[in-house]
């Protein structure tokens, strides 16, 4: 029974201090990249408060239309700036994914609606699941490949990992992506467990 139960406040961790530091870095950037950084905290704070273990709060049933809304918005946001390229697809992806997530939860057979499963005992669609799965399991490795120091030529400078420009003020962009490799770990977890 301390499986379970660690394990969710362990994602919980994960996705507050996620969400935390990218308010922090929304405080230290501006424009396009203050934006990002305001949708990846949103996102991390949802994931963090969705995966709060149901023994400690069972969420009352209008909580998950509340929640559907809100990354449905977010969706939208991130359909509509998907023109600009960047990181936008990734977002709509998240938001799409915490909207089915969101419904799968709220299902009628979900006990409290929040333990995520339907009146067939699976919850969501298996391969709306399994697709979204293999998406962040991609993500992950790639992010995580990405992470990997890569080693400087003979001859070459030392310091090919530096950070450039404005992004040693909020951590740099290795900070960047490991705040983003961990909220795709979340995802991954919350999306086994739907």
């Amino acid at each position: 029974m301390h499986g379970p139960a660690l394990s969710g406040w362990l994602l919980v961790a994960l996705c507050a201090v996620a969400g935390a530091y990218c308010l922090l870095r929304m405080r230290a950037c501006a424009g396009e990249e203050r934006r990002n950084a305001g949708g990846e905290a949103v996102m991390g704070f949802g994931m963090a408060f969705m995966a709060l273990p149901a023994a400690v709060l069972t969420p009352p049933g209008w909580s998950w239309t509340v929640y559907a809304a809100v990354f449905g918005a977010a969706a939208l946001h991130g359909l509509l700036a998907v023109r600009h390229g960047g990181h936008h697809l990734h977002h709509l992806v998240g938001s799409l994914a915490m909207v089915y997530m969101a419904v799968a939860m709220a299902g009628p057979g979900a006990p409290g609606a929040h333990a995520g499963h339907t009146a067939t005992g699976a919850g969501g669609i298996p391969v709306l699941t399994g697709g979204l799965l293999l998406y962040y399991v991609a993500y992950v490795l790639r992010a995580g490949a990405r992470l990997v120091p890569v080693a400087a030529p003979a001859g070459g400078p030392a310091d090919r990992l530096a950070p450039t420009g404005g992004e040693g003020r909020a951590g740099g962009a290795e900070m960047t992506l490991a705040c983003r490799l961990s909220m795709a770990l979340g995802m991954v977890a919350m999306l086994v467990t739907l």
